[in-house]
């Protein structure tokens, strides 16, 4: 049994009934589908009619008309598989077009008519308006615009026809290509952009901190400083004091002028003895403890040590006893 024709095909479909029934209920509208099917199908002859079910965007399914083929657009691009819905509102909507997916032959990215679910929209489906609008305008604009922007190559053109030369569509087309990798290069550039800043506020907000903990240490320190002053000055107010209280001459030529700062601390021959015989003390004491560590580390006999123990022990109670009588304290027997 021999195939129906493309036009017997799309007459059987257009009058089915239920369940087999198209989404196309205008007996004028089925007409203007059926001119319009076969005016693409006689200018590209390796397009094909069929039915199927298709789901909107909205999850609606509606049972719609097709036309599926490739089109060769150079000798050096593969073939291009499409697959043309006719919209249930055609003509007033336009076609739902799309590039039937394979994975050896992917869409590459940031095509400007062609997303990755094989989607296209061109300004011709964009602007659709009928008419003038019509199945096969719209394939030969396809063909024309993939031919410039391969939907499985990222090879722009970078050839253009003087614009006096081209369509209004096709000029519009060319524009929207370009702007659209201007926007995709604008798009990297600016996130490569965003990064470098991101890394910068990083780099400014380490060092914000480490300026915020140095001016902290700081203000710690002038504190700390601040402090020390107000002790140096309390420590001078004493001694000027004392000065001024036990003799009042040399302080008063010294606040003259009339004598070095050396002379301001001039002591009597009883407090100069009184001096002398405690820094003795202090010395014998500190000569007890080092021969005390040197017998431990047997570094000395302890004949030897008993010995000079017991002359400088001698020597300090004598110290010691002039210190008291100096004191005014009595010496114990």
């Amino acid at each position: 049994m021999a195939l129906p024709s493309p036009k017997e095909f799309i007459e059987a479909a257009l009058i089915a009934s239920s369940p087999y029934a198209l989404s196309y209920s205008d007996s004028k509208q089925k007409w203007l589908i059926l001119r319009h099917l076969l005016s693409l199908l006689q200018e590209n002859p390796g397009f094909r009619p069929s039915t199927g079910r298709f789901m909107h965007n909205d999850g609606t399914e509606v049972n719609l008309l097709c036309a599926s083929g490739c089109v060769h657009v150079s000798n050096s691009t593969p073939s291009i598989p499409l697959i043309i819905w006719i919209h249930e509102n055609y003509p007033q909507k336009a076609p739902l077009v799309f590039v039937s997916l394979d994975p050896m032959t992917p869409i590459h990215h940031h095509h400007p008519f062609v997303d990755t679910s094989g989607a296209i929209s061109p300004p011709y489906v964009l602007t659709w308006k009928y008419p003038p609008c019509n199945l096969s305008d719209l394939l030969h604009n396809l063909v024309q615009l993939f031919s410039r922007d391969h939907p499985f190559s990222y090879l722009p053109t970078t050839s253009f026809t003087h614009p006096s030369l081209v369509s209004r569509k096709e000029a519009l087309d060319r524009l929207v290509g370009m702007l659209y990798y201007d926007m995709v290069a604008l798009q990297a550039s600016t996130f490569e952009e965003i990064e470098e800043l991101s890394l910068l506020q990083e780099e400014l907000k380490r060092r914000d901190r480490f300026t915020t903990s140095m001016i902290s240490e700081m203000e710690q320190e002038r504190k700390n400083l601040k402090e020390r002053s107000n002790n140096w000055a309390e420590e001078t107010d004493r001694l000027v004091n004392w000065l001024r209280v036990n003799d009042r001459r040399p302080i008063m030529a010294l606040a003259a002028g009339n004598v070095e700062i050396e002379d301001a601390f001039e002591i009597d021959e009883k407090s100069r003895v009184r001096l002398d015989s405690s820094a003795a003390d202090l010395a014998i004491e500190e000569v007890l403890y080092k021969l005390d560590k040197a017998l431990e580390q047997e570094a000395v006999s302890f004949d030897s040590y008993i010995r000079q123990v017991r002359s400088l022990a001698r020597e300090q109670f004598f110290h010691r006893a002039l210190e008291m009588k100096l004191n005014g304290l009595d010496i114990p027997h």
